[in-house]
């Protein structure tokens, strides 16, 4: 009877450990195979680093260089002497009013569809929704055209205004305010607040996250935008960061693409390396800010 216990608890024992061990070692192998995803999305990003500080002759040489004995600034200084600082303002100048607009705009139309009762809303609704069906090169004449005729061709304007108010930012706001209770919205006009008031002091607040998702979404696009800078700017200082990468492709000795600048256009890597570098790291470091206030909001709300 007492060897049949001993077993008995023995093989108790050896059921709990391997029981406690399977998640463990589950959650090892997990985190090793994302480590090592990790390594391979973030090898770009570092090499890209390295090179931008390396000497020309020292990009493709084989094995790869990681930290070159012979680093420099050298392409910081010239892309900052040819006006990379002027273009990073004027992305950023560009993108920051363009995600603000849209995100009060797109609330306040999300909104109106959400929370009122008019007459042609649902028809209305589904007329803004198909605006998201035709393609964006079908409007790119006509768009152009109107911009002329505004005399807004070489302003910021083209590229902060007509797209502030969209489909998609209103269809995503109004589908997060639906979840909100309309007996809120009705409190605060029992109070006497005004309809402005109630969409500042009652939904905007409630919003802020999907707000700052949406935020990220806008000021993203806005960020890395080619084709309306290209469409709309025609002064060089006036240039986004993606359309000032531009004017560093081409042979050696060529002139930019667009042939408004008089300089001569440097073809190489570690150039270029140096202008990705300069245009990524704000756009990371706006993304990981808001981010984190994300999950300190989050966790806020537990």
């Amino acid at each position: 009877m007492v060897a049949v216990t001993h077993s008995s608890s023995t093989t108790k024992r050896g059921t709990s450990f391997f029981t406690i061990m399977q998640p463990v070692s589950l959650s090892l192998l997990l985190y090793g195979v994302l480590i090592v995803v990790s390594i391979f999305m973030l090898m770009p990003f570092v090499w890209m680093l390295s090179t931008s500080f390396k000497p020309q002759n020292e990009i493709f040489v084989r094995p790869p260089l990681l930290i070159s004995p012979n680093m420099s600034l050298d392409g910081y200084a010239f892309v900052i002497k040819h006006g990379v600082l002027q273009a990073l303002w004027n992305t950023a100048f560009i993108s920051a009013s363009f995600t603000f607009a849209s995100i009060f705009l797109c609330a306040l139309g999300g909104y109106a569809f959400a929370k009122y009762n008019f007459p042609g809303r649902r028809f209305l609704f589904l007329l803004m929704l198909g605006t998201m069906m035709i393609p964006g090169a079908v409007t790119m004449v006509p768009s152009y055209l109107m911009m002329r005729d505004f005399k807004w061709i070489d302003t910021v304007l083209p590229l902060v205004v007509p797209g502030a108010a969209n489909a998609f930012g209103i269809f995503f706001m109004r589908q997060y305010i639906s979840s909100i209770s309309n007996e809120l919205v009705d409190a605060a006009r029992i109070d006497g607040c005004s309809e402005f008031g109630a969409f500042r002091h009652i939904i905007l607040p409630i919003i802020r996250p999907g707000l700052i998702s949406l935020g990220l979404i806008f000021f993203m696009g806005s960020w890395n935008n080619y084709l309306g800078p290209l469409i709309y700017l025609k002064s060089p200082e006036h240039f986004t960061l993606p359309l000032f990468m531009m004017t560093l492709t081409g042979p050696p000795g060529a002139y930019t693409i667009l042939g408004s600048i008089d300089l001569a256009v440097w073809s190489e890597v570690g150039t270029l390396t140096n202008e990705l570098g300069t245009a990524i790291f704000p756009d990371v470091t706006v993304q990981n800010s808001l981010q984190n206030f994300y999950r300190a909001r989050a966790a806020a709300e537990k």
